[in-house]
């Protein structure tokens, strides 16, 4: 009986989450749309009547929340609602892509088929993540309405996390805050990517989401009496402008709160612009941008701005079509406050990207944007020996990188990243141009190819024929398309050198009397420790390897492998003292104090986050027999668990042994007589800790001081940081990461 009346719920919570779908779309569906959707929802019903969740949960729940989010969040026509209801059917049931075909028609099919293979992608555990996302990138190229499912795919798996294991949190957590929320974010979805952010950081970093958004919610009403003092007399002022306005406050995300206690080393009450004013104006295309610009002078009449901080992006629309104007004014209480003021039509483009972008094209010049975006990203996409992870890593950055904007000698406006240079921007016209580029003028002035851009300038390149890519060109270069034509130049310049010093070592050893055969030349990269024979015959090309190298070679190699193997051995051996001991004392204490399933493994703790116990952590096998102990909020480790999300290994501390770990504590202050004195006697004396290193810098006066310190633990340390902070004239005290040796 309870069984009966659990279906009968669970179609309930099905028929109620299909008709909040249909009071999104209403207004735009027909009837033949309505029927074309319910017979996705019943393919999708009678496809996974018998599978569940992990949560225990129907799974169709999961494919009606997904289309939820594509209309709603995303705003995707009928045939995408459609795809996200039918998007695990193909992958996961009897149901054959020539099944959708016939029943939804080609570009249904084609769409599913996408979604089918990026799941298989991702679906592969023993692959490395950077790849698989590489692979993913291939199928926007053909359409990108399945990125878009796919990410509102991944944001319902975000919101449905908690019935996986921590492992699995964790790397799924991971991958989404380096790949998919910048992803979202060069699609405009700024709701989507805050979400997908916020989600990452409850997963990553529990401890600290969870006091986040309590302190949020303890100051709530306070903020809202503020944000309504705030708001009255603007809207009033647009009100006699004749301006029809929505105004309201929108608390920033928990991801960019905890970013900016970061970023200015600040506890949660220190961060005063909690939240945003919008202002939403209703006005026809033609007056959008000068109706703006009457709500930033009603709101600048009433509140002093900041003239640094005003961002135009109505002038000047950044590259995912995202158009808004701020600024900053001092409000009442003498308190900064942020401004956005943009139109309806702009919201929706900022809410849901590209989509409504589309929706809007006919009236918004730049509606080509998009296209402009992929083409790059096809340009990176051709070269086919392109290192995956290299390439995540620079896709990454243009992702996610601040705009400025420059102009051509005929005035054609282009976007480019944040510290762009002169190279950046002869790539970005074309690859032929970047690589004979000789320099530019910028602004009518010459300029070397190392030159940052910076927003208004003027460019004009400068070329020779004679000019060819050099490796040092990479460290100045910040673009997708400038790194990856660099390699690619590079590594053709390599190969046809090469060519040459094949025939140069033939030439040599004929020399020699020894014949050039494959034993020979597999015993010469073993004596010289390459690689490959292209390796080998580029250093002969290039002198590294002269005949007199080659005829010491002949006379004795054996003997050369033995030096070559006792100075390798003494390399080894020769340790710091500071580093052995750092060594021993990390691999001692891991092993000692983490609990771990596996058996017979070596442990070491990560210098690049410096984790004692009370921090969440997990492992990461490096080697066969090798783990490195990482917080699991460490930038470093976020980017590792998305590359190669196998490796992750569970790992938890042994509470039972007292050891001591190495930590680094930041402390700011007035600088005062005897304050070191206190500092230290807190340290030593009150909390019997041991100090590995002071290093202390004052100026006018104030100082800031780095402690390196042994703790038992998180609660060890809190308890030492509370009584520093308890000092008249101490300003901030601060976990940072262990410096590197």
């Amino acid at each position: 009986m309870d069984k009966k009346v659990d279906v009968i719920a669970e179609r309930m919570v099905i028929l109620k989450k299909y008709r909040d779908l249909l009071r999104v779309i209403r207004p735009n569906v027909s009837k033949e749309n309505k029927q074309f959707l319910r017979k996705a929802l019943d393919l999708a019903i009678e496809a996974h009547k018998d599978m569940r969740r992990k949560s225990g949960e129907p799974y169709i729940y999961h494919p009606l929340d997904v289309a939820h989010i594509v209309a709603s969040n995303i705003g995707l026509g009928i045939t995408s609602i459609a795809c996200a209801l039918l998007h695990d059917v193909v992958e996961d049931t009897e149901y054959t892509l020539e099944d959708i075909r016939g029943m939804f028609g080609e570009t249904a099919a084609k769409t599913i088929d996408g979604l089918t293979k990026l799941a298989g992608v991702f679906d592969q555990t023993t692959s490395m993540q950077a790849e698989n996302f590489k692979k993913m990138l291939l199928t926007l190229s053909d359409d990108v309405r399945v990125i878009l499912i796919k990410l509102a795919d991944r944001l319902h798996n975000m919101r449905t996390l908690d019935s996986l294991s921590k492992e699995k949190q964790l790397k799924i957590a991971s991958e989404t805050l380096f790949l998919y929320a910048p992803l979202a974010h060069r699609f405009g979805l700024y709701e989507i990517k805050n979400e997908l952010e916020d989600l990452g950081v409850k997963y990553i970093a529990s401890d600290i989401y969870s006091s986040i958004t309590k302190k949020l919610a303890a100051t709530q009403e306070a903020r809202d009496i503020y944000i309504q003092k705030f708001i009255e007399p603007v809207k009033k002022s647009l009100d006699k402008s004749g301006i029809k306005s929505r105004i309201f406050g929108r608390v920033k995300s928990v991801n960019s709160i905890w970013d900016k206690m970061k970023r200015k080393e600040i506890p949660f009450e220190e961060v005063y612009d909690l939240f945003a004013i919008r202002i939403i104006i209703d006005t026809p295309f033609e007056r959008e941008k000068s109706d703006c610009w009457v709500a930033y002078s009603a709101v600048t009449d009433l509140y002093r701005p900041n003239p640094d901080r005003l961002r135009d992006w109505v002038s000047t629309p950044k590259a995912n079509g995202y158009e808004s104007l701020h600024t900053t004014v001092m409000g009442p209480e003498g308190r900064w406050v942020e401004i956005q003021i943009r139109t309806e039509r702009m919201d929706e483009v900022a809410e849901k990207g590209y989509a409504s972008h589309w929706k809007y094209k006919e009236a918004v010049s730049g509606e080509n944007a998009l296209d402009e975006w992929l083409k790059k990203l096809r340009e990176l996409l051709d070269s086919p020996e392109a290192n995956a992870v290299d390439f995540v890593d620079d896709f990454k950055l243009n992702l996610f990188a601040e705009e400025i904007f420059v102009f051509t000698p005929k005035g054609e406006l282009k976007n480019m990243p944040v510290g762009s240079t002169t190279l950046d921007f002869a790539y970005g016209i074309h690859t032929k141009i970047g690589n004979t580029c000789i320099g530019a003028k910028v602004n009518h002035q010459v300029v070397p190819l190392s030159y940052h851009l910076r927003s208004g300038d003027q460019i004009e390149i400068l070329s020779s024929q004679k000019q060819k890519p050099v490796e040092e060109w990479l460290n100045f270069v910040v673009t997708a398309k400038a790194k990856t034509s660099i390699k690619d130049a590079l590594k053709e310049e390599r190969r046809y050198l090469s060519e040459q010093g094949k025939n140069t070592l033939e030439k040599k050893l004929k020399f020699l009397k020894m014949e050039f055969n494959q034993s020979v030349v597999t015993k010469l990269m073993n004596y010289y420790k390459f690689p490959n024979p292209t390796e080998l015959f580029y250093q002969i090309e290039k002198g590294d390897i002269t005949l007199k190298n080659l005829k010491e070679f002949s006379r004795d190699t054996e003997r050369g492998r033995w030096l070559k193997y006792l100075k390798r051995t003494q390399s080894v051996i020769t340790l710091g003292v500071a580093d052995k001991l750092w060594h021993l004392i990390t691999t001692r204490s891991a092993s000692n104090v983490l609990k771990e399933d596996i058996e017979n493994f070596n442990y070491s703790i990560a210098t690049c986050c410096n984790p004692i116990p009370g921090d969440d952590v997990f492992g990461f096998m490096v080697e066969s027999d090798k783990i490195i102990i990482h917080r699991t909020n460490c930038k470093e480790a976020i980017q590792l668990m998305s590359k190669y999300g196998n490796k992750i290994v569970k790992a938890k501390w042994n509470q039972k042994e007292s050891v001591s770990f190495l930590t680094g504590i930041k402390i700011t202050g007035i600088d005062q007589l005897g304050m070191v004195n206190r500092i230290t006697k807190i340290i030593s004396s009150q909390h019997n800790i041991n100090m590995r290193s002071i290093n202390l810098d004052g100026h006018d006066g104030t100082f800031e001081g780095t402690f390196m310190v042994y703790v038992h633990d998180t609660k060890h340390l809190h308890e030492m940081m509370k009584n520093l902070k308890s000092i008249k004239g101490i300003l901030s005290v601060t976990r940072i990461e262990r410096k590197k040796e």
